[in-house]
């Protein structure tokens, strides 16, 4: 099989599992009487990725391929899905949330590290066929967000939104993916011989913060991680919660919330594609900060949407997450691996996940969570509230962050330009 078309699949398919679930889990953690501990599910995303992307990185640098390594991830990440799935459909509305989060921290802890692990198999096999990876490897992401549309479209079109079998979805999926890593194409480890314990355990990518350059990058790679799982987290919620409103009860996009947030993911497959212009270009800098300014657009334009005659406020909002996401995510990643050596890619992309959607993530849905709970209250499985002070306050934390990284990331790195 082309090697192109194997990272096609893979990308499809390690998206499609996220896809799944991802929008909709909220609208189903709210449905089970959970919806005061939304914030607390996608926290868990964080808080797995403080410390799973690294200590797997550093197995698939040391001991296992990282293709390898990518599929152990997944099957047991689906296997603990759907435990949770056969636990939700036993206990019905009665969930129990100790053990329905225990259930999805096993199941997110591994899917987490299999992000990371992705990247750096699909940069070994571009780099080892001899093709540039600025320019080869967008078009291939590309189909990642179009396997996390498909799946989104999927459980919207089944019904699924607000169940249990969104699991289901997720894990038959990572099953399959599961076996189809183990025939990817083979990633180099690295034997210990005679390195220090610090290269044994793979901590070396820490010493990344030596540079001041790549320090300032990876604190604010944190600072913007928050707002990465903000709308993944409560955009679904937010636009059903529309259900509970007479004027916009009945209107397309209160009833098929996952239907129009995939527009955020149509989206992106148009800026993945951007990508290798504009940070060619413009280098990581520029790119960084238009990311963030788009965010900026995207919470206030959710703000001042609505279903119905504002309707086109919510697509503009979805057009702009293209930006929002792809511009820092895939960028970020691109980056980190031209600036790291390659005997600690994985490590590297996984303290990259660490920062952004470990620490910075589990931040911001933490804090997230306080700010939802205090403008909603869950009625009748419907977070209703004063969502508009929600996505306000989110969007003046984006443009405080674009201000400060504007200011003090000073140094434009280039992707043609290697450390020195």
């Amino acid at each position: 099989m082309n090697l192109k078309l194997r990272l096609i699949i893979m990308n499809f398919l390690q998206f499609a599992v996220w896809g799944a679930y991802l929008t909709s889990m909220g609208s189903y953690l709210a449905s089970a009487g959970q919806g005061a501990n939304i914030g607390a599910f996608y926290a868990m995303q964080g808080i797995t990725s403080i410390f799973m992307p690294a200590l797997i990185g550093i197995v698939a640098d040391r001991w296992i391929p990282a293709q390898k390594m990518m599929g152990i991830c997944h099957f047991i990440s689906s296997s603990f899905l759907l435990g949770m799935a056969y636990y939700a459909m036993q206990a019905g509305t009665d969930v129990n949330f100790g053990v329905l989060i225990g259930l999805f921290t096993v199941g997110i802890g591994f899917y987490m590290p299999s992000l990371s692990l992705s990247y750096s198999v699909a940069y070994n096999a571009l780099e080892k066929a001899g093709m540039d990876t600025i320019t080869s490897f967008p078009p291939i992401r590309i189909f990642g967000t179009i396997g996390f549309i498909c799946t989104m479209l999927l459980v919207d079109i089944l019904g699924y939104q607000t169940t249990y079998m969104q699991f289901i979805v997720s894990g038959v999926l990572g099953i399959l993916l599961g076996f189809f890593s183990m025939t990817l194409p083979e990633c180099p480890i690295n034997k210990l011989g005679k390195k220090t314990l610090v290269d044994a355990l793979g901590l070396r990518a820490f010493s990344l913060f030596k540079d001041r350059t790549m320090a300032t990058f990876f604190i604010f790679s944190m600072l913007l991680g928050v707002a990465l799982q903000l709308s993944n987290s409560y955009a679904n919620p937010y636009i059903t919660s529309f259900q509970g409103m007479p004027e916009y009860a009945n209107t397309f996009g209160a009833n098929h919330a996952n239907a129009l947030i995939s527009l955020s993911q149509c989206s992106e497959t148009l800026c993945i594609l951007l990508i290798p212009f504009f940070l060619k270009r413009l280098g990581i800098k520029k790119v960084m900060l238009m990311a963030m300014l788009a965010w900026v657009l995207r919470f206030g334009l959710f703000g001042a949407g609505d279903p119905g005659s504002g309707v086109w406020m919510f697509i503009l909002s979805m057009i702009v997450y293209g930006v929002a996401f792809d511009f820092f995510n895939v960028s970020g990643s691109l980056f980190v691996n031209q600036f790291t050596d390659k005997s600690m890619r994985s490590s590297a992309q996984g303290l990259f996940m660490l920062m952004t959607n470990g620490i910075g993530a589990t931040l911001g849905t933490l804090g997230a969570q306080n700010v939802v709970n205090y403008f909603t209250e869950n009625i009748d499985g419907k977070m209703i509230g004063d969502w508009s002070s929600v996505w306000y306050i989110f969007a003046a934390y984006s443009l405080v962050i674009a201000i400060l990284f504007a200011i003090f990331f000073r140094y434009d790195f280039k992707p043609e330009q290697k450390a020195e």
